[in-house]
């Protein structure tokens, strides 16, 4: 019966294999490992039910997929000082690789190499803004190493991931140590939580916004629906009054009244002054969608007096019951064909005008 296991290499790179032992490897065991037209090492990160679920779960796992690649043996220790001799030669490769991407003017950072533990591979991972054509590089890169060259995009997130570090919390990067998925944060999330704006302090180390700013942000919005919206009218014992801001660790409404008196209260305080004169809860008066629950005015039970103002007029329809007439003396029909004819004279005017200029002019189709 063959054992999955999942296996950590250098970068925080995963990847899963089958183990066809009776006996699974013990936890962080070095293996010796199927890899690209070769063999690699790695250290045993999760095996069993743990190993099954992250492969389930995990972008780097197979899903419904079958695992087809094995895990060959375990490393003994000379197997694990050759691998640490080849992580040593890793910069000087990725810095000689650096002086041919200069030397070919191509606009892309390396970020790391990487030796396959029998040498017959080397991975060169960088970021470019730009679709970057790197044929000549790959070219003359294989000459200088002598080796299999594979070059690898990555975004700045998995570079971060990749290189590790200390974050401004002071402990290490999320995205490589326990974070399965990087997820795409935007600006709004900042927004709901009302943080500040400035991409000094709100992003991390690789230039983009923090991954740990989308923990909380459902706490945030679940809890905001509590109270009422920002910016709206709402009606109170007070009368009309504006949402100033709302504290929703301790549910406290600012207001601010029509003579732009401040005053705070309580959430349940709210409700119960909103509930007490409408019996629904507040009543937006802007227009917009109603907050906590309020349906507003229903449109059955607007008064029909209310439909018309001294623009509008109620309209009463004539005794005789012919149509009403405009002030000019001919009725809206009469007025329209009266008007679709005038038109109708004018732009065969200006088409005669077209034609008689036409005429007159020596180059025109017309003309002589």
């Amino acid at each position: 019966m063959s054992h999955l296991i999942e296996v950590a290499f250098k970068g925080n790179r995963k990847d899963f294999f089958l183990w066809d032992d009776e006996t699974p490897p013990a936890l962080n065991a070095a293996v010796i490992v199927d890899a690209d037209r070769g063999e690699d090492l790695g250290v045993v990160h999760s095996l069993g039910d743990l190993a099954a679920k992250r492969n389930a779960g995990t972008p780097h796992g197979y899903a419904n997929a079958n695992v087809s690649k094995r895990a060959r043996r375990l490393a003994t220790p000379d197997d694990v000082a050759r691998a640490n001799e080849l992580r040593a030669h890793d910069e000087d490769a990725r810095r000689r690789a650096m002086e041919r991407v200069r030397a070919n003017d191509l606009a892309m950072k390396l970020t790391d190499a990487e030796w396959q533990w029998d040498r017959k591979k080397l991975t060169l991972y960088f970021t470019a803004d730009k679709r970057v054509d790197f044929r000549n590089l790959v070219r003359d890169l294989a000459s200088l190493f002598r080796t299999r060259i594979e070059l690898k995009q990555i975004g700045v997130r998995d570079e971060a991931k990749r290189l590790d570090g200390i974050g401004r919390c002071g402990r290490q990067y999320c995205s490589a140590s326990w974070l399965p998925e990087l997820r795409p944060v935007n600006l709004g999330v900042a927004k709901d939580q009302r943080l500040s704006l400035n991409p000094s302090q709100i992003s991390g180390a690789c230039g983009r916004l923090m991954c740990c700013l989308r923990y909380e942000h459902e706490f945030y919005v679940q809890s905001r629906k509590r109270f009422p919206k920002e910016g709206k009218i709402v009606v109170t014992s007070l009368g009309e009054e504006k949402v100033v801001s709302v504290d929703i660790f301790r549910e406290r409404i600012t207001l601010r009244g029509v003579e732009g008196e401040v005053r705070l209260v309580t959430l349940p305080e709210f409700k119960k002054e909103t509930e007490e004169l409408t019996g629904v809860g507040a009543v937006v008066t802007n227009g917009d969608e109603e907050e906590n629950g309020a349906e507003g005015i229903a449109p059955d039970e607007i008064s029909p007096d209310l439909l018309y103002t001294a623009e509008h007029p109620v309209f009463v329809p004539p005794a005789n019951g012919f149509p009403p007439r405009k002030p000019n003396g001919y009725t809206p029909g009469e007025g329209a064909a009266r008007e679709g004819e005038a038109s109708a004279k004018r732009r065969r005017g200006r088409r005669g005008g077209r034609r008689g200029r036409g005429n007159d002019e020596p180059n025109s189709p017309g003309g002589q």
